[in-house]
């Protein structure tokens, strides 16, 4: 049996869930993709989120990542947390950890928190400009240590993109040192914050330099005793594959294995898809068995290449990797299904002498997780 045919011989269910416990958050970072800072209006209670969580456990969810805003400013997250480790699933988090201190740390490991990925976008100056906060480098760096003290896994991500595209090798070399056994990097998408600052996204050709760059750091890494891992939007295929994936690209898995949800009861396929077009309910309203089945959470299951287009529709992979990752296509470009940040596809484009560059024609409206529109200009490599 394939891969591919492993994975499909899997029933659909919500393996992995990202649950955003609230909007309010202690940074105000300009590329936050959901303008987080104040509160959602009705967000969820704690008895609420514990119908949920039981849902969740019917449903065979084996893990849950809690997000915000911050998480952790959510009033009853440490019971929250615990409600899930009871229940047999993984809780994990991921932070800007800004007030992740040692006790908040502590704290989350004796309610059962499993490991905390903190967000890390730059070396000092660069991290505190993107987060709009001096010292919140700093106090990043801090909160990894916390974590492994107090017994859970630290992790790491990264956004990469204009600013910090020149610091991929020490901003690596910096968090192995402070002890993350993973790192996860992945491109600046456009939506919220971001889509206001076009000139700090990646062009699609800088994935000629980004891919080599991060395999090599992605050796040392392993020569460490960590993993590099390549999110969704980070694309595929090119020679590098087999260092920044654990497995090849299988397409787009929201509403398949990955279930993304409000902290208002909303629920997406997937947690970084844009919010109007894509959440199937409200957990308030239907039971989660209900929402998984809608549409909007079903249209990556037995998904073929009807919905392709651009280079996507035509490209050699098209059958196993359904046009990437659908929240950068459509934040992008208005609809899924043609994916510009591909390496393979800057390398097709390059050995013709050619590249894709993008040209932002319509502002994002300043909504939580918004997003304007932007066209590919295909032309010439320059000389």
């Amino acid at each position: 049996m394939t891969e591919r045919m492993l994975e499909l011989s899997i029933p659909p269910h919500p393996r992995y869930v990202v649950w955003e416990l609230t909007l309010r958050c202690d940074l105000a970072c300009r590329h936050c993709g959901s303008r987080a800072g104040k509160p959602r209006q009705e967000e969820l209670s704690l008895d609420e989120a514990l119908e949920v969580a039981d849902q969740l456990q019917a449903a065979g969810t084996q893990e849950i990542t809690f997000i915000g805003g911050e998480a952790y400013l959510w009033t009853r997250w440490l019971e929250l947390v615990r409600a899930v480790a009871d229940r047999g699933i993984r809780p994990t988090m991921t932070s800007g950890a800004r007030q992740l201190s040692a006790s908040v740390a502590q704290a989350a490991a004796d309610a059962g928190m499993q490991a905390i990925s903190v967000s890390v976008d730059g070396l000092e100056a660069t991290h505190d400009r993107l987060r709009n906060l001096k010292g919140s480098h700093r106090a990043a760096l801090a909160a990894i240590g916390h974590i492994a003290a107090a017994g859970m896994e630290p992790y790491a991500n990264t956004q990469f993109n204009r600013l910090n595209l020149a610091e991929v090798e020490p901003l690596g070399e910096q968090l192995f040192d402070a002890g993350v056994r993973a790192w996860q990097v992945q491109l600046t998408g456009p939506m919220g914050r971001a889509a206001d600052r076009p000139e700090w996204l990646l062009q699609p050709y800088d994935l000629l330099e980004l891919f080599p760059r991060l395999a090599a750091v992605a050796e040392r890494a392993r020569e460490r005793g960590v993993i590099v891992d390549a999110a969704n939007n980070l694309g595929y295929y090119g020679p590098y594959e087999h260092l920044l994936r654990r497995s090849h690209w299988k397409g787009c898995s929201a509403g398949r294995y990955i279930l993304g949800i409000e902290a208002n009861g909303d629920v997406k396929g997937c947690p970084s898809l844009p919010s109007a077009p894509y959440v199937g309910g409200n957990l308030r309203e239907s039971t989660l068995a209900e929402v998984w089945e809608t549409a909007l959470l079903a249209f990556t299951r037995n998904r073929g290449t009807e919905d392709l287009w651009g280079f996507c529709s035509g490209c050699y992979y098209a059958d196993v990797c359904r046009g990437g990752c659908s929240w950068t296509s459509h934040t992008m470009l208005g609809r899924r299904g043609n994916m510009p940040y591909c390496h393979h596809r800057a390398l097709e484009l390059e050995s013709r002498g050619r590249r894709e560059r993008l040209e932002k024609v319509e502002a994002a409206p300043g909504q939580p997780f918004d997003f304007g529109r932007f066209r590919v200009i295909e032309e010439d490599i320059p000389a």
